[in-house]
């Protein structure tokens, strides 16, 4: 199969991404974490800050406020028990212990692992591995790496003036033993969501962040000792406690240019030792081309592509005025505890307007964020976009509309009630939608990027997606409502109902929003 094709099953033919004889052998799944072995520990501060509101900007950040930083960003957060469904044979009511963490993951894998560059008084400097589940760091290779980073990102970044580099990356196996080659579409929403967290929380922190999604993959992976066969790095995130730090300028350095393997061979391979659980692991070869195709070898590669910010004007129907809110404020410690995915757990019941306006506000605004795609572009215009189906929102007529977050107003693309369409489009019978008064659907390009950026694009604009879709997750449970992202539904259906293809765009993810009750659950908190 080529790549396109391979892309095309992923976004409209998503039955031809999974074989339909695929059996998820659940007695070899991957452990949601990976765990080293033999290498030095370092252990972190168990007693994480309840809340995150109100806090004092630090003037330096040392371990203690590092191990905050992962633990709200992925630590292991939850042990719930959950009770599922009665069986149609037994008629018994069983249950399932879960691992949670703040940030939703497609079945609950979490196929992304979290590795940090830090250079701290009080920890020798070196490249980490997060061990979610111990909450500790791992150290993979000590020493400072500051120039081979910079050179890694085409000397864009000052990386002297960073305190750390995060690093975001996909363990395909962790996924792909359930989902198949689908799991390449939910590794890259994954990746975004977890940026996503990342970056709001780095706020609450009082840390400057900004995301590359464009550097030398093969230095930067071998710099972790990562097999890209197995793994491989998707973003790069520098911390700075300096606000006035320059991103994304190029630094002029003369061996800016420099290849991924010239950087390769200024340091020595290494390997560790891992344990991810499963010994079958079977062979994923669509998603170690799709990897190989997307990565960059050379700076000359990289591209900017960041737009000014206009008026999002396609000329449909009539629009509605939403109510001129405020940005939300609240406790993100707080409404991260209250997260989770309520699939039937949604209940009937009404939106109010300014509820509505206050949501897609907060999410539009809250997304913004610096990124070496746009670069320093004073205003830049978004890539993913939000459309809504609305029903029952109280002050606005039933029907779909498009979301112009500059004008901060919906344009009805299709009047009416479409919670049919949208049900008989659902893969899944997981989440009752005539229960949902608000379905979104995160847009982008219809290109997937793939002009401007091959197809690294395509996981660019998934993670791009995630990251919204992250914000919106934030904003509704902030207001009292849940959501739940879906991939399973039929995505040209959904193109149809908002007339995408005029505008050149398609649908990404489904998020539906609304009332919700809590399920009958056990839960207890991971933390001192």
């Amino acid at each position: 199969m080529n790549l396109d094709a391979f892309i095309h099953h992923l976004h409209y033919d998503t039955d031809r991404a999974r074989p339909p004889d695929w059996e998820t052998d659940w007695e070899d799944a991957p452990l949601s974490y990976k765990l080293y072995r033999g290498l030095p520990e370092v252990p972190l501060s168990p007693e994480v800050p309840l809340t995150l509101e109100g806090r004092q900007k630090p003037g330096k950040t040392g371990l203690r406020e590092i191990g905050h930083f992962l633990w709200y960003a992925f630590g292991l957060t939850q042990v719930c028990q959950s009770i599922l469904p009665f069986d149609s044979e037994h008629q018994a009511v069983s249950s399932m212990l879960f691992k949670r963490r703040f940030i939703p993951s497609g079945g609950g894998l979490y196929p992304n692992e979290l590795y940090i560059y830090l250079k701290l008084e009080d920890l020798p400097a070196g490249v980490y591995h997060y061990d979610a589940a111990h909450h500790r760091l791992v150290l993979l290779r000590e020493g400072h790496f500051d120039s081979y980073l910079a050179r890694a990102l085409g000397s864009r970044c000052d990386v002297s003036a960073c305190f750390g580099m995060v690093f975001v990356s996909t363990l395909f196996w962790k996924n792909f033993f359930k989902y198949h080659n689908f799991g390449y579409r939910l590794q890259g929403l994954d990746a975004g969501v977890l940026i996503g967290q990342l970056l709001e929380v780095a706020k609450r922190f009082g840390v400057s962040s900004g995301v590359y999604f464009q550097f030398l993959d093969r230095a930067v992976n071998h710099l972790l000792g990562l097999s890209e066969w197995e793994e491989s790095v998707y973003a790069v995130i520098p911390l700075s406690s300096d606000p006035d730090i320059a991103w994304f300028a190029n630094r002029g350095d003369g061996d800016a240019m420099v290849s991924a393997a010239e950087l390769c061979r200024e340091l020595p391979a290494v390997w560790h030792r891992h344990y991810v659980r499963s010994q079958r692991i079977r062979g994923y070869p669509m998603l170690v081309r799709m990897n190989e195709a997307s990565l960059m070898e050379s700076p000359r590669s990289f591209r900017r592509i960041g737009k000014e910010w206009t008026a999002d004007d396609a000329g449909e129907g009539p629009t509605v005025k939403l109510s001129p809110v405020r940005r939300l404020s609240y406790d993100l410690a707080a409404v991260c505890k209250k997260r989770y995915s309520p699939e039937m757990d949604f209940v009937t019941g009404r939106v109010s307007e300014p509820n509505l306006a206050a949501l897609l506000r907060e999410a539009a605004e809250s997304y913004g964020y610096r990124n070496d795609l746009d670069g320093n572009c004073e205003d830049p215009a978004p890539r993913v976009v939000l459309y809504c189906c609305l029903y029952g929102v109280e002050g606005i007529p039933d029907g779909a509309y498009r979301y112009d977050s500059v004008r901060h107003v919906l344009s009805q693309v299709r009047p009416g009630d479409h919670r049919l369409w949208l049900q008989q489009g659902m893969s899944l019978d997981n989440v009752n939608l005539y229960q949902v008064p608000l379905c979104l659907h995160v847009a982008g390009d219809k290109d997937h990027l793939h002009s401007a950026l091959g197809y690294r694009g395509y996981r660019v604009q998934q993670m791009e997606a995630g990251m919204l879709v992250q914000r919106l997750l934030l904003a509704a449970f902030a207001l009292g409502m849940g959501g739940h992202p879906l991939l399973g539904y039929d995505v040209s259906l959904c193109d149809e109902v908002y007339h995408m293809a005029r505008q050149g765009r398609t649908s990404l993810i489904q998020v539906p929003v609304g009332p919700y009750r809590d399920r009958p659950r056990l839960s207890g908190g991971l933390h001192g």
